[in-house]
């Protein structure tokens, strides 16, 4: 079987369509799946739900779905980074469910796991609990939470293999293995391709059972997410200008 598609736009072919659920990777701009993201913006589907921890930033990432109102809902644990997407939840433009990060990465976890459902203290008697089974268990109350699970997942790895098995580097391999096993299909796109059996088997972060499809997109641009920089020493400016 061959997993290797030559662009984002083929390795999508067939399984978009109006109403679906994507599972997206990445954290802030860290290990996202621009390249997909972005093709699926062009393809033109609508009224999609996507779970990520976040949206990009303004004109980054899935916040370009979102420009174009393709995004009906948003599952997440994060809005600060992103105007746009907060001016739309703020309008009513936007469905946003709120999931603790922690609570958001099991509930990921334990979709791609066949867990429908498990029970975490995290949120009891806040507005996270609203309309959510509470248990007791030992004396302390529990909120049952549920699994996630796609129709398609969309993640980015540094290093894949012809197979499907993914290396993700540092940071960047945040929510994308679990986002990977929680979907019907899982498209990777990576920045380096290499030849089944060339990864040794003990680096493996994601086997290439979960993967369907893989494309190679290259080094990827490395967006700064927050510019921070230190206030220059006067003394040190003043003999510059000398």
């Amino acid at each position: 079987m061959n997993k290797v598609y030559p662009d984002a736009k083929s390795a999508l072919d067939g399984l978009l369509r109006d109403g679906m659920m994507i599972m997206s990777g990445g954290f802030g701009l860290c290990g996202i799946p621009e390249h997909l993201s972005d093709a699926i913006r062009d393809a033109g589907v609508k009224d999609l739900t996507f779970v990520s921890n976040n949206a990009g930033v303004d004109g980054i990432g899935l916040s370009r779905l979102l420009e174009t109102r393709q995004i009906r809902k948003m599952i997440s644990s994060y809005v600060g980074e992103n105007k746009l997407f907060a001016q739309q939840f703020l309008a009513g433009e936007l469905e946003l469910e709120f999931a603790p990060q922690g609570t958001l990465a099991e509930r990921i976890r334990a979709g791609g796991a066949g867990i429908p459902a498990f029970f975490t203290k995290t949120g009891v008697g806040t507005l996270i609990a609203e309309g959510k089974e509470v248990r007791e268990f030992d004396g302390e109350k529990y909120i049952m939470e549920r699994g996630l699970f796609g129709d398609l997942a969309i993640v980015h790895a540094w290093k894949g293999d012809t197979a499907g098995n993914l290396v993700y580097r540092k940071t960047a391999r945040n929510f994308n293995p679990m986002m990977a096993t929680a979907a019907k299909i899982t498209i990777a796109e990576v920045e380096h391709l290499v030849p089944a059996g060339e990864i040794d088997p003990d680096h493996v972060h994601t086997p290439g059972i979960f993967v369907q499809r893989i494309v190679e997109v290259g080094a990827s641009k490395k967006h700064i997410e927050q510019r921070t920089t230190r206030k220059r020493n006067a003394a040190a400016a003043a003999g510059e200008e000398v």
